[in-house]
């Protein structure tokens, strides 16, 4: 993507890619026609010699060793955009965030639903939501699988909600089991947060079809956002008619039986976008203007918090059904 905003004139130069592995250490060579390092250290030292030049870097590697290649880009006064999770524990995400602020430098975890162009178009209408409904479902791929798949595909939901609701929460309780890896496959939770909203959310990377939505209620309305297609959709029970049942009444008995009294029905204009342009497009800006990223480490961190406390009520959940004999034991991937 970087090398693409490039290539349309933007502001920005690919300067640099880090590969240890050599085989695709040496097609990114060929494709990007980039200088290829074998290691972050290797490639900050070609920096310190002016051999490379570059002020912000994207971290796309796994979860385990996100700290150890932030923390090194920080400390050299690197700006930094890092797939979420932002960190494997709560510790190694605050710590990142006070080094970041230490050095005076941009720390964005990559939450990408955060610049779902049907996101964006959700937050001016929120007004107290009280009840959601989250399914992520992917077919099995053997990518992320250092993670379970509360890290992996749930935390996006998390994040959503949590930058939603805007309030603690309160109790939450979780099941999941491994299916065709290690670690859990398919996760269910309900959390409830002390405004008194309640979320179900439920994510999947053993499913046959490929689901990204997110419904929820709050007062006189109903929304659902599809990720995928970015779509919206509200309906919205007209005010007059809920404050004048004889009024619902007779517009129901207009109606007819098909007919849906009180009900407005919109599918508001979303600007169609590219989440991940658009998540690299924010940075770049908060590079360049020294901004708050619209995601924070904070909200990183938040975000890992509590999907990492699912996490421990996945196992929890599981000594007490007798399960703990299944959450270790690898499946088989094929008969």
């Amino acid at each position: 993507m970087y090398r693409a905003l490039e290539d349309e004139g933007a502001p920005i130069r690919l300067a640099a890619i880090v590969e240890p592995d050599l085989v695709r250490a040496g097609a990114a060579a060929n494709e990007w026609g980039a200088p290829v390092f074998s290691s972050v250290e290797e490639c900050l030292a070609a920096r310190s010699r002016n051999e490379v030049v570059f002020g912000a870097a994207s971290i796309c590697a796994p979860t385990s060793v996100h700290f150890q290649v932030g923390e090194a880009l920080l400390a050299a006064g690197i700006d930094i955009l890092v797939e979420k999770p932002i960190a494997t524990s709560v510790s190694e995400a605050s710590r990142l965030i006070a080094i970041a602020a230490n050095h005076g430098r941009i720390l964005q975890p990559g939450h990408l639903e955060r610049f779902n162009p049907a996101v964006i178009a959700t937050a001016p209408i929120l007004n107290h939501p009280m009840f959601f409904e989250a399914h992520r479902l992917s077919i099995f791929s053997p990518r992320s699988l250092d993670v379970d798949v509360v890290l992996d595909l749930m935390v996006h939901d998390l994040d959503i909600v949590l930058s939603f609701v805007q309030s603690p929460v309160h109790s939450l309780h979780a099941v999941g089991l491994p299916i065709l890896s290690r670690k859990v496959d398919i996760a269910n939770v309900r959390i409830e947060f002390e405004s008194g909203c309640v979320a179900n959310f439920t994510a999947s990377r053993v499913s046959t079809e490929k689901v990204r939505k997110l419904r929820f209620f709050q007062p006189h309305q109903y929304v659902s956002i599809d990720y995928a297609r970015q779509d919206l959709l509200i309906i919205d029970v007209s005010r007059a008619a809920h404050a004048d049942p004889a009024a619902m009444a007779a517009a129901a008995a207009s109606a007819g039986a098909s007919g849906f009294p009180g009900l407005n029905i919109e599918k508001p204009e979303v600007r169609p976008g590219e989440p991940l342009r658009l998540e690299i497009e924010s940075f770049l800006d908060c590079v360049r203007t020294r901004s708050t990223p619209r995601v924070s480490g904070e909200d990183g961190r938040a975000a890992l918090a509590l999907a990492l406390d699912v996490t421990a009520a996945i196992a929890e959940h599981a000594e007490r059904a007798g399960l703990e004999r299944y959450m270790h034991a690898p499946q088989p991937l094929s008969s």
